[in-house]
């Protein structure tokens, strides 16, 4: 018997003439053997997907593949330094640990022991609650924006730098990721202030080295900048030596800031009724300082010789009287009503009951000892001051490396850290506004006190433990800022977007980043230079305002554009909302201070400009159309600089429409798959190809093109049509795609209708068909071949059931994104995933269905899994019967191929001898033998046909793949709206033989399957479970 796959079809110049003999001779008559021992080569493939092997060398089986990732780190790799030593493995933390305590120490900060009780009674109950509402609604609504991005993959440590750079391109990244250093390092200047001033103005005030402090601000603020330094050395050289340490110590500081608050609120209810502690001394309606209460009253002469110098007594003093009054009331005395409203003052103005001028303002100029207002308060000020507190929502994510499940507890543990530091805050606004005195509240250092802090004199059983509490949870925070700041600077540096920081993404022998910490210490330093807690928090305000704006809008265009990439698992969220933190963030900064938010709105768009910077040439034409070609212009050159990221990777459709006799579309269902496919909102393409000349049938070109329009706008497809005429219709749909687009809109999918009547049509249809699956494989290009597709729904209409994925191999995650595609459209929104795969031999069935499961976790995509285990079963007799029936079906159009050429020599023959009769003399003799070689060839193929009784072993193997498959699929997804499975590669040899074997193998594949939807990857990745 002769190998099937060593004739070839007549249309190939593979048979040639012998002139010794005068019979046929195939030059490949050897090849049989060849191809047999290859085939031998790979007896190691499973028999079930043999039908695979060609694609098994580049494209993995699915258990493989998943095998490969189900123990993925959840890190992208930074970038490696050889100095650097390698990093232990972390353990992996739930949500209480690794997120909500994380967030809850960096919120609760040196603001809430220092400023808070001063933010209420200057702003009062109402507007403090508005104040402290405001600032949590903003990290709220950041919150739920960063728990979208945080959960759409896998978001490596990094927080808002990572995520803004991966969402809106490295320009916008690391803007923010600047802004967000400077934040975090300003941050820590802050809590190194206040730490000074709560060791010198409330622990140790005899510390002061530039006099009393309490009668001269610029001596407390100079005292502030020495200790402040020496300060910064000691807490620069821990973070450089230790890391161990500050890890550790964050502990200690976590308790600290958790027993203070404790502590505060069960001093509120134990002083309910208040208490006889705090007393002040008021002159008038006048706040007094640095008054004993024993001389709190005219008739002492401490205050005489303070009032009446050279005794001419001072015209307020004369006027009223000197009072003690209680300064923690208790919730019971009604003192709430008292700090209702607001009291802002001017600088200068005298701290005093009311709002009345004789009693705030300094008509004399003289202060003697009454308290004034250092600063000029207003409502947005007190926002700028207060902001700093919510701040740190970002922890949880900048330990996402180390979660076990970053996808659940990063939204759940900031969320709920977020509510709990707004309910204490909000709750606090009320309490104190109950509990103290509303000149109290405003006594911003407690000189009226005597120099103590009114949280502290609250608090149970006594004013130390807020004291050291709130020193030691200061410390902490200031030790995790110059600890987090350096290493987020060496990873911008790393990332390379800056070229000027590349010096500071090298790291120590330690693996520190000890060049980014000198650079941290360096501005810290200027921040502790201005001395003012008030200074640095509208300031560091700013920049953390301007990150968080940017996480808003990270969100917002994500959701607007509905690229395929973006599936948040978290699923709370809105464009809406990110729209609405994103105007609260800028009204914030505006509000708070316009001058500072230009400092760090310019900073943003210097660092913007210096990464976007390539000197490209700026057009501005006449009106819209002008700026639009301008745009898009740019958009199609930035387009062309390089292939996009998998995030970001979208079908590109190009829709290859066949014509009818009348030039209408043959498949007008296939317009309609195409717009459902549309969620990726990425371009189509349609196009048809006409046999013929161009010159001669324009008209026909024009008229088919129009009809291709209609029909697209009657199905909603978005896009472009053309018409391409050509002389074979092979050559042509080859042209359209390897031309079609313009720079990096080239379409990357290409749909192809499934030829219906290749065995009826011949070899032509699927000659076609195959050359086109070759020419989309060789532009990298995926393909999809939607089979039964006059059965696939309308876009009009709603339907429900499974979509089945059965996937074989893996090329790129196409049969991953495209359901999901499908799913964004109405039609098909209301079906459910189920995705199959098959187990070979040596898998671990119950194993990989959870590697699955996983994986699908982490893309995002809901579905049900199940892994279909099929038995290494014998070749059944049907499956030879069958394989036989194809080998018999082609041998015997290779014999009518074959006579239809010697026909055509025949008649060519008798055409030369005619011509030699008429000009030369008698008619040949020999005519008659040869018009005979047609009976006897046709015998002879006849005798080859009967003499078949064995199949070739490679194509019994492909068909019994293919069998065995069909059974399994029909079984269980006969039922299915869509059948999605994987295409396999058409055979790499050019042969007749082998292309009719693989179009009945697809046959025999989709056999009894009505909407059946075969794709083939391009070779690229296309889907990420990566952020």
């Amino acid at each position: 018997m002769q190998n099937n796959s060593a004739k070839d079809d007549s249309d190939d110049v593979d048979i040639i003439p012998s002139e010794k003999n005068g019979t046929m001779h195939d030059t490949k008559a050897d090849s049989g053997d060849i191809h047999r021992d290859e085939e031998n080569q790979k007896s190691t493939i499973d028999p079930n997907l043999y039908l695979y092997d060609d694609d098994l060398a580049t494209r993995p089986h699915i258990s493989t593949f998943i095998s490969s990732i189900a123990n993925y780190e959840n890190t992208i790799p930074a970038a490696t330094d050889p100095d650097a030593k390698p990093a232990a493995p972390s353990a992996r933390m739930g949500t209480l640990i690794g997120v909500f305590l994380p967030c809850i120490q960096n919120i609760f900060g040196v603001i809430l022991f220092i400023r808070l009780t001063w933010v209420v009674g200057t702003a009062g109950a109402i507007c403090g609650f508005l104040i402290v509402l405001t600032c949590c609604c903003v990290t709220m609504l950041t919150a739920i924006s960063m728990s979208a991005i945080a959960t759409n993959g896998v978001v490596p440590a990094g927080g808002s730098y990572f995520m803004i750079s991966r969402s809106l391109g490295p320009e916008f990244g690391g803007a923010v990721g600047m802004l967000f250093y400077t934040g975090t390092t300003l941050a820590a200047a802050m809590y190194i202030v206040g730490a000074v001033e709560i060791v010198l103005t409330y622990m140790a005030p005899w510390a002061s080295i530039f006099g009393d402090f309490t009668k001269d601000a610029d001596a407390m603020y100079n005292n502030f900048r020495v200790y402040g330094t020496l300060l910064l050395i000691f807490m620069g050289l821990i973070v450089f030596v230790g890391v161990k340490f500050v890890n550790k110590f964050a502990t200690v500081a976590l308790a600290c800031v958790i027993l203070s608050i404790i502590a505060v609120y069960v001093g509120i209810f134990d002083n309910i009724n208040g208490n006889e502690k705090l007393y002040m001394c008021v002159l008038g309606k006048r706040l007094l300082k640095d008054i004993p209460l024993e001389n709190c009253t005219k008739d002492d002469s401490f205050l005489r010789d303070i009032y009446c110098p050279n005794n001419k007594c001072e015209e307020y003093y004369l006027n009223n009287n000197v009072t003690k009054v209680k300064g923690i009331k208790g919730l019971s005395s009604g003192v709430f009503y008292d700090n209702i409203f607001p009291s802002f003052l001017e600088k200068g103005q005298f701290i005093s009951y009311g709002r009345n001028s004789v009693d705030i303002e300094n008509v004399g100029g003289q202060s003697y000892n009454q308290i004034m207002a250092d600063i000029t308060t207003s409502f947005t000020l007190l926002i700028g001051i207060f902001f700093p507190s919510v701040t740190g929502i970002m922890a949880g994510s900048n330990r996402s490396g180390d979660l076990a499940d970053a996808q659940k507890s990063i939204p759940i543990g900031t969320i709920c850290a977020i509510l709990t530091t707004s309910t204490v805050y909000l709750s606090s606004v009320m309490f104190f506004a109950g509990t103290v005195d509303n000149l109290l509240l405003r006594d911003k250092f407690g000189q009226s006190i005597g120099g103590k802090l009114v949280v502290a004199n609250i608090a149970w059983p006594n004013q130390w433990v807020i004291l050291i509490g709130s020193f030691l949870s200061t410390l902490g925070a200031g030790l995790q800022s110059l600890t987090g700041a350096p290493r987020l600077l060496q990873a911008i540096a790393r990332d390379e977007i800056i070229p000027f920081l590349a010096p500071f993404a090298k790291s120590s022998s330690r693996g520190e980043p000890t060049r980014a910490l000198l650079l941290t210490i360096v501005i810290c330093q200027c921040g502790i230079l201005l001395g003012n807690v008030d200074l640095l928090a509208p300031l560091l305000s700013m920049f953390f305002l301007m990150c968080y704006g940017f996480v808003n809008l990270a969100c917002a265009v994500q959701t607007l554009l509905r690229t395929p990439n973006w599936r948040p698992r978290f699923k709370f969220y809105h464009w809406s909302l990110s729209l609405l933190g994103l105007t609260l963030c800028i009204s914030v900064m505006i509000m708070t201070s316009w001058y500072f938010a230009l400092i760090a709105m310019g900073m943003a768009i210097i660092i913007y400009k210096y990464i976007e910077y390539r000197g490209a040439e700026k057009e501005w034409g006449d009106g819209i159309r002008g700026m639009a070609l301008t745009a898009a212009r740019y958009s199609l050159l930035r387009l062309e600089e390089g292939p996009p990221h998998t995030k970001n990777w979208r079908p590109q459709i190009l829709v290859l429409s066949k014509l009818n006799d009348n030039l209408l579309p043959k498949y007008r269902k296939i317009f309609s798959f195409a717009t459902q496919l549309k969620a990726g909102k990425g371009l189509t393409i349609c196009v048809s190809v006409i046999k013929g000349d161009h010159t001669k049938i324009t008209n026909k070109a024009v008229d088919a093109k129009n009809t291709l329009r209609k029909y697209m706008t009657d199905e909603k497809v978005k896009g472009f049509c053309d018409v391409l005429v050509a002389q074979e219709i092979g050559e042509g749909l080859s042209s359209v795609i390897q031309t079609i687009g313009l720079g990096g809109m080239k379409p990357n999918t290409v749909i192809i209708g499934w030829p219906y009547s290749w065995r009826q049509e011949g070899r032509n249809s699927w000659k076609t068909f195959i050359q086109t699956v070759r020419t989309v494989a060789a532009c990298h290009m995926a393909l999809m071949v939607p089979k039964g597709i006059n059965f696939y729904p309308e876009s009009n209409h709603k339907i429900g059931g499974n979509i089945d994925i059965w996937w074989i191999v893996h090329d790129g995650g196409l049969l991953m994104l495209l359901p999901f595609l499908l799913k964004q459209h109405r039609t098909w929104r209301n079906c459910k995933l189920r995705i199959f795969t098959v187990a070979q031999i040596e898998d671990n069935s119950i194993q990989m269905k959870k590697d699955l499961k996983t994986f699908l976790y982490h893309l995002r995509i809901e579905a049900d899994v199940e892994v279909v285990e099929m038995n290494n079963s014998d070749i059944s007799a049907y499956t030879y019967e069958r394989t036989l029936m194809m080998e018999q079906r082609n041998q015997m159009l290779r014999a009518l191929g074959l006579n239809k050429k010697e026909n055509s020599k025949v008649d060519s023959q008798n055409d030369e001898k005619r011509n030699s009769i008429d000009s030369d003399g008698p008619e040949n003799l020999d005519a008659p033998e040869n018009l005979s070689n047609k009976d006897e060839s046709t015998e002879k193929a006849d005798d080859n046909i009967k003499s078949s009784v064995k199949p070739d072993e490679f194509n019994v193997r492909r068909m019994h793949t293919a069998i065995k498959l069909n059974e399994v699929i029909v079984e269980k997804s006969q039922d299915a709206q869509l059948v999605i499975m994987n295409l396999p590669g058409p055979p790499r040899e050019v042969r007749a033989e082998r292309e009719s074997n693989y179009m009945e193998f697809l046959e025999v594949l989709t056999e009894g399957l009505e909407k059946v939807l075969m794709v083939r990857g391009g070779g690229r990745e296309v889907i990420t479970i990566y952020s």
